[in-house]
């Protein structure tokens, strides 16, 4: 055995020894509180015996209630013991901090509910995140996929420039609850309000498998309108409750929202012992954004279109501040999930809209692998279904397309006068996600020049 072996033998004994010691530690403090109840309770029996004798010698008087006095005294000397404990756990952990980190590498990641996955995909508007979420949606029976419910949050609540901080910590305490099937936060939210926990406005329920199956689908209600219907089945208005049940008995949650800007503010989401969180962020080109945008929303960006043909963009226009502002909000949470902080490792994914229209059957699997979820032959069949369509989109929102001609469509339809723009205003978000700058029109519109950086996102 050659001395480094030798070494290694010797270390690995002591770092055994060490843990054993620990562990002996903890288990004799256990012990000590157990033997410590049990005396204090034969005590407490005793004073209880003697109180009764005093009280039939002497004249009538309030009685003493020596049991709170012996109860209070084992909280104290239990509260003291656990106190020992707790420190000798503290202390123990501060010194296995670089152990616990080689585990959590061996492991891959912690789990604390069971093998119950809770998924969170973040993104912002005209990302292809209707798509993403899809592939999650078509997972199969044991996955509850929710689309957008942070919509009647930020729908009831006008946001503004002073209240985003607020905004950010209701929809995280939303998405908690949402997390472990109580919908009665969101309800406070749903306009018009529920009615003994039932709904017809819940935003694009159609868009979730789990609330049109059969278990969830309570009998039609004649004269009640419900926008956003099931296509599958005719169902009437959502029942929260039987939605909850459901959830339940789901093995795995996922929520899509757009909605979401701030990465740092979920820190206490992640954190919660009763969950077990993971987050995919997903980016696109800023300039396809702006070109989808224009398309979906045509007459909000109208000034946008206006500018493409005078020309002239004033980047101190509110619009242009607003986009910019995107950018960055997008950028910086990327680099808090990329920094891989504590709380997030292992609990981070970024991934870009243009890599999984590329290879939409490589993406998913790695995005499944991620979360730790089986990849089912359901959503493999779908993705073949609908990524080699040659069809029309049916709509701004639809899920159905030939995802790598979707990819590199908006090179056509946005003025090079506004990729200029887009370019300077998001230039460092474009530099950290890999999408490369072009120089004039031609370059813009020439397919055989890619504007993606093959990079790979730790």
């Amino acid at each position: 055995m050659t001395s480094y072996e030798q070494h290694t033998d010797y270390t690995l004994d002591v770092q055994l020894q060490s843990q054993n010691s620990r562990m002996k530690t903890k288990y004799a403090m256990v012990f000590i509180c157990i033997v410590a109840l049990v005396i204090i309770e034969k005590e407490s029996n005793i004073l209880s015996r003697v109180s009764d004798k005093l009280i039939q010698r002497q004249a009538p008087q309030p009685p003493l209630d020596y049991s709170n006095i012996t109860q209070n005294g084992s909280l104290m000397m239990l509260k003291m013991l656990l106190s020992k404990l707790i420190g000798t756990v503290e202390y123990n952990s501060s010194l296995s901090e670089e152990q616990e980190e080689e585990e959590l590498d061996d492991l891959g990641t912690y789990s604390f509910s069971g093998g119950r996955k809770h998924i969170l995909l973040v993104a912002t508007t005209r990302t292809g995140s209707s798509f993403v979420g899809e592939l999650f949606n078509q997972h199969g029976e044991d996955m509850f996929y929710l689309f957008e419910p942070l919509w009647h949050v930020e729908h009831m609540l006008t946001t503004n420039s002073n209240n985003g901080t607020v905004l950010s910590g209701i929809y995280r305490d939303v998405l908690q609850g949402l997390f472990l099937c109580d919908f009665s936060l969101l309800e406070k939210y749903i306009a018009p309000p529920p009615k003994d926990h039932v709904t017809p406005a819940l935003f694009r329920r159609e868009s979730s498998l789990s609330l049109c199956e059969e278990s969830v689908c309570s009998p039609v209600v004649k004269y009640v309108f419900e926008r956003f219907h099931c296509k599958t089945r005719r169902c009437g208005p959502l029942n929260l409750t039987l939605a909850t049940d459901s959830c339940l008995l789901k093995q795995h949650h996922v929520v899509k929202t757009v909605r979401v800007n701030q990465l740092d503010t979920l820190q206490p989401l992640v954190e919660d012992r009763h969950l077990d969180v993971r987050i995919i962020q997903l980016v696109r080109d800023p300039r396809a954004i702006l070109a989808s945008r224009m398309v979906a929303f045509s007459s909000k960006y109208q000034i946008w279109k206006t500018w493409a043909q005078d020309g002239q963009v004033p980047e101190d226009d509110e619009e242009v501040k607003m986009f910019k502002a995107n950018c960055d909000q997008i950028r910086m949470s990327a680099e808090v999930g990329l920094s891989q902080p504590r709380w997030l490792r292992r609990r981070y994914m970024l991934v870009r809209y243009e890599d999984i229209a590329r290879n939409p059957m490589q993406k998913a699997e790695e995005m499944y692998r991620f979360t730790g979820i089986p990849f089912s032959p359901q959503a493999r069949e779908w993705i073949l279904r609908n990524t080699q369509t040659m069809q029309e989109d049916s709509g701004i929102f639809s899920t159905q397309r030939n995802s790598s001609e979707q990819a590199e469509k908006w090179r056509f339809s946005i003025p090079f006068t506004l990729a200029q723009v887009v370019q300077r205003v998001c230039g460092p978000t474009m530099e950290l996600f890999g999408y490369r700058f072009v120089d004039d029109e031609k370059t813009l519109m020439n397919k055989s020049i890619s504007l993606l950086e093959e990079k790979l996102f730790l």
